[in-house]
Order: C-alpha cells, then structure tokens, then sequence
C-alpha cells in the first residue's frame, strides 16, 4: 500500500497551521502533487520512500512533453521540494530527491499598466450622484491609491480605514498585516461612498455587514463582482485595453516608481515579502530613469 494520500494530507495540515498557507496556496500544492502521484503510480512507484534523482529526471522529462511552461514547471519542482522537506522534517524520510534538481529559469513578464490619460477616463465615467456610481469610483480610487489585492479590497472592513490619519490597514497574503496611505481623492471618494451610496446599499439587506465594498443588493461584493466593475467600466470608458484589479496594482507601483519613490517603500506598500517581488516593476520604468540621467547627469550629452 503506497503512502501517497497519508503524506499529503499531513502535508496539508502542516501549510494551512503552520504557514498559514490560503486556501488558493494550499489548492495549488496539492494539484502539483497530484500530478506526481499519478506519474509514480504509472511507473509502478508505489512508495515516496523509492524516488530517487533518476526518477525525478524521468518526472521533468514527461512535464515537458506536455508542453508545460518553465514556470509552471518551476512551480511544481518547487512545490515538490517544500513536500519531500517537510517528510524529512517529520522523519518520514531521510533524503530530499529533489533538493539539487536545477529550476528552470523562468521569463518574468513585464507588467502591464495604464497610463494616466487612461485612468483619467475611467475616473470621469461613474455617476457620483448614483450608490453604485459612488461604490465605483471609491473603488476605482482605492485600488489606484493604495496598490491592495483584489482580495485584500474585498475583504476591508468600515473599521480598517482611518479618516483622521489617511491610511488603511491591510490584512495581507499569509496573514501578514501592513498600514498603506491614500491621498485625497480616495479620501473624498471613500467618504462620499460610505456616507451617502453605500448607507443606501446596506438598506437593501436584511443583514448587517461590516465590508466597505458592497453589491446591488447591500451584501458584501465578491472579487469577482469586483472585477466585473472594473471591466463593466472600461466598456463605459472605450477604452480597449484589458483591466483587472491586479493592473491597477501594477500601475500603482509603476507611477510611484518613476516619480521617485525608492523599491523598499514600494515593497512594503505592496506586501512583498521578498524585494525580488517588486523588482519586476523597475523593468517598466527603465525609459524613464534613462530620461532622467540624460536630462540631469553633467557628462550625459555633449556640450554645445
């Protein structure tokens, strides 16, 4: 009898309480080693105890043919390593077959993101007089103004924004928690909203909820609910480009790069554990930081 389901669902537990681990992180590591398991099982490896470098080689070698990407290749490699460190943790095993296995190295691509004369027409198109037109757009200002998940948006509660200071406080990926600031025109929008459109909104329900972003029927907006605004906003706008809340995110720190604010600060207002995370968005500003040194560095151009 293999020991294929009882290591990964002692696997499981450890993500979910020790590493607090979400629900979409913990659903993507059983995935990859699902596709493991049947892999061994058609190779007639019964036990995890049996794997060895040359069965993870033929293992790479079948995710290839099926024509996976580098990172989704990369991600299940990975996935793999964590779950054969945990059974040697847990003393299930003594050796990690998958400990030197070389990740391919995978092609980041380069964000995409809205120019300011596209997010001005977007801010243009909500009806302020309107609850949901005021939902709208203290939602558009609040993903452009503070760089939050589509998540981390969905799940913010009346008690998280504090007025008197102008900052929000974020309940992020892993359960890690950080303050952002927003400026005064999420300020207005989110006033307005909660004031005015959403006490209209909660009347509508026959429950109480304490979230900032509400449906057409006062209960508390899906994410995606959310994004079917935002792309229900762009139609309006027409504009033709291809919005999602994770390209505000992107535009957020792209407009705040290359106005001058340094990588740590834009880290840390991300929720980026790691500075890698946030590297990937200097590659979009690269145009604009050649424009600065040329204009302010004294040997950049000749001189006439």
């Amino acid at each position: 009898m293999n020991n294929f389901s009882t290591s990964s669902e002692a696997f499981v537990e450890y993500l979910q309480i020790e590493k607090n681990a979400s629900p979409y992180t913990v659903e993507y590591y059983l995935n990859d080693l699902e596709t493991f398991f049947r892999f061994l099982q058609r190779e007639g490896i019964n036990n995890l105890q049996e794997v060895d470098t040359q069965v993870v080689r033929l293992f790479l070698t079948t995710l290839y043919d099926d024509n996976l990407s580098r990172r989704s290749v990369s991600r299940k490699i990975s996935s793999l390593r964590s779950f054969y460190k945990f059974l040697e943790r847990e003393e299930k095993l003594t050796t990690n077959p998958f400990l030197h296995v070389t990740l391919p190295k995978a092609q980041k691509p380069i964000p995409g993101f809205l120019y300011m004369e596209e997010l001005e027409k977007l801010f243009e198109i909500s009806d302020l007089t309107d609850p949901i037109g005021q939902r709208n757009q203290a939602m558009l200002e609040t993903f452009y103004a503070t760089g939050m998940r589509v998540s981390e948006c969905q799940g913010l509660k009346i008690q998280d924004i504090d007025f008197s200071i102008g900052t929000v406080f974020v309940k992020g990926k892993g359960r890690k928690e950080r303050y952002i600031p927003f400026g005064r025109f999420a300020e207005i929008a989110l006033e307005t909203y909660i004031n005015e459109g959403r006490k209209q909104l909660l009347a509508k329900a026959k429950t109480t909820a304490d979230n900032v972003f509400l449906n057409a029927r006062g209960t508390p907006i899906t994410t995606r609910g959310m994004r079917g605004v935002l792309n229900k906003m762009v139609e309006k706008a027409a504009l033709t480009v291809h919005i999602h809340p994770h390209k505000l995110r992107h535009t957020f720190a792209t407009h705040l790069l290359n106005a001058g604010a340094d990588l740590r600060t834009v880290q840390e207002l991300l929720g980026h554990e790691n500075l890698s995370s946030t590297q990937i968005y200097t590659h979009v500003t690269k145009d604009h930081l050649r424009n600065v040194y040329m204009n302010s560095h004294p040997r950049a151009n000749d001189q006439k």
